[in-house]
């Protein structure tokens, strides 16, 4: 009797989504992207989207991660593959850690932040026997797509040999990750609670402090800086102009000015959004790639590219638009 034939669904008809440029982009100055990982992107090329995992392998930086204040951590990570969910995927340029073969670790969206691998190589042979939790269940096969991991455990094992690696997520000398980034957040919400200009915001802005009571409760506003350009609205039910964008704008422009000097490779910043707290406490994120609208258009590129020049990055940090 003939066996019956597995039916997908049209998953299987969707290819991995990989962007090699924007890999290469997210690794630190100074780090290419290893071969190992180029190969594994050209293997995938092709095969449907959930047969070793449910990824995109695609490059971001540690703003757009799920880390909070994530910008001046740039150089720490190389983020590589995406999960649905928001998650990221990458390498760790930690204290003491080997630049050439970094663990890989995992940034997650609800904040499960996690020791993956102990290296790109051990991560592969991971997906191979998807040996992931459930807070990590993406990266395992997708069960409406034909799985391809023992392919993959082939062509991994018909790669040239190299050092012998462990998966063994548990051995004594590896980083505390979680560790790392617990105290990252904690000492960044510190950093801005007492910080002298978001005080003063917070003092400006009193007018907006958000009626609810509860914890999470804020208001939103949306900044956009680029040269002598400068737009400031406040989110409610739609971003609006308000009534103190104009006397906050020199504030702003210092805070922009103080965060170059602290941290000059990233440059300026280009937008920003924040929270304003009902305590006052304003929380702020800041956008250096992203090219903003000012009064309903594009801000002039002239001007973004005068601040590039005043504050200029490493090649590989300039978004395309502004090259």
């Amino acid at each position: 009797m003939a066996r019956p034939t597995r039916q997908f669904s049209a998953l299987s008809d969707t290819p991995y989504p990989i962007d090699l440029d924007s890999i290469r982009g997210a690794f630190p100055p100074g780090i290419e992207a290893p071969l190992l990982l180029v190969d594994f992107a050209d293997w995938l090329n092709g095969r449907p989207w959930g047969s070793v995992g449910c990824f995109s392998l695609q490059g971001q930086f540690s703003d757009q991660a799920p880390i909070f204040d994530g910008s001046p951590l740039r150089d720490r990570f190389s983020l590589f593959m995406r999960l649905p969910d928001g998650s990221a995927v990458g390498g760790w340029y930690g204290a003491g850690l080997d630049r050439d073969n970094p663990p890989i670790v995992g940034l997650g969206s609800e904040g499960d932040y996690e020791l993956l691998a102990p290296s790109l190589d051990a991560l592969l042979e991971k997906l191979t026997s998807q040996q992931f939790d459930k807070a990590w269940s993406d990266l395992k096969p997708h069960d409406e797509v034909e799985c391809q991991t023992v392919e993959l455990a082939q062509w991994l094992a018909g790669r040239p040999v190299g050092e012998p690696m462990t998966c063994d997520d548990g051995a004594p000398d590896m980083p505390d990750f979680r560790g790392f980034m617990e105290k990252w957040s904690r000492d960044r919400e510190d950093y801005w609670a007492n910080h002298r200009l978001m005080a003063e915001l917070g003092w400006r802005l009193a007018a907006h402090l958000p009626k609810g009571k509860k914890p999470w409760d804020k208001t939103h506003f949306e900044v956009a800086i680029v040269g002598k350009q400068y737009e400031a609205r406040v989110l409610s039910r739609g971003p609006h102009p308000f009534e103190e964008a104009a006397s906050i704008e020199s504030l702003l422009r210092d805070l922009r000015e103080e965060m170059r000097k602290a941290q000059p490779e990233l440059g300026l910043w280009y937008a920003m959004k924040f929270g304003l707290y009902a305590d006052g406490r304003v929380m702020p994120n800041f956008e250096y790639d992203v090219h903003p609208t000012i009064d309903g258009e594009p801000a002039k590129l002239s001007e973004a590219q005068a601040d590039l020049a005043r504050a200029p990055r490493p090649e590989r940090w300039v978004p395309k638009w502004l090259v």
